[in-house]
């Protein structure tokens, strides 16, 4: 079975999820972080895995459900950050954010049996999920993050390995105001869901996102692969085609 890694940082006000600074306050950024993490992490923990890590930034709160072995997160960039998580699993490992609490056990459940690699493309350009068959930390050492063409690099990085890359439905990851009324709306009746309608209520009518508006590209590191994985992770299970190694698609994070 599959390693299941969540690479996450304590939801901290100041610490998280800063760009939703405005319209909500720090304090209430970490409580939007802490409930999307929570959703994230019962997905996982609903996920049949040989082995659930939470590779963390921190120190674990209430939000952690049991289950979990619980490791540090090592110093350097991001791009370090996600190999040495995957340096520590001996087998099929799937790895993900704490930014998209609209993931499902369904999206969690990969099987490698025709495919070397699983890739997660998120709406903003970077991923929300990868998943090796054989983990290599130089298949992520050295990928720019944080950037809009995170997700084509990473992915451009797998084929030019001669990897079978199996591409998983896209998913928009929590970074902004709009981003997060998105997101809610497609899981009405998560934690993160009632979080943000609390949080909204105490903002006023400012946290509320500008219809037509798109969110922009991450711009700040942050502890997650999601969408440039950065700050930042319901689609349905659809059926995965395995990609031909031609040149990446236009990646939406």
């Amino acid at each position: 079975m599959t390693t299941l890694l969540v690479i996450a940082k304590e939801p901290r006000p100041g610490r998280v999820k800063t760009r939703l600074t405005p319209p909500f306050t720090p304090g209430q950024a970490a409580e939007l972080a802490d409930a999307a993490l929570t959703d994230t992490l019962h997905a996982v923990a609903a996920t049949p895995a040989s082995r659930r890590v939470l590779v963390l930034d921190g120190t674990p709160g209430p939000w952690l459900p049991p289950g979990f072995d619980v490791v540090p997160q090592c110093a350097g960039g991001l791009d370090e950050r996600l190999a040495d998580a995957f340096a520590r699993c001996d087998g099929p490992a799937l790895l993900i954010g704490m930014d998209t609490p609209q993931v499902t056990p369904e999206l969690l459940t990969v099987d490698f049996a025709d495919c070397d690699a699983h890739f997660g493309p998120a709406e903003d350009g970077g991923f929300w999920a990868l998943g090796l068959a054989r983990p290599d930390p130089d298949l992520l050492r050295g990928v720019p993050m944080s950037t809009s063409v995170t997700g084509a690099a990473q992915r451009d990085r797998l084929l030019t390995a001669g990897l079978r890359v199996r591409d998983l439905p896209p998913l928009r990851d929590v970074d902004t105001a709009a981003d997060a009324h998105a997101v809610a709306a497609l899981v009405p009746h998560g934690r993160f869901a009632a979080r943000l309608a609390r949080c909204t209520a105490v903002a006023g009518p400012d946290a509320r996102p500008v219809t037509g508006v798109d969110s922009p590209p991450a711009t700040e590191p942050d502890s997650g692969p999601n969408s440039p994985p950065t700050d930042r992770p319901d689609s349905p299970p659809n059926p995965w085609p395995v990609a031909e190694p031609t040149s990446p698609p236009a990646t939406p994070r």
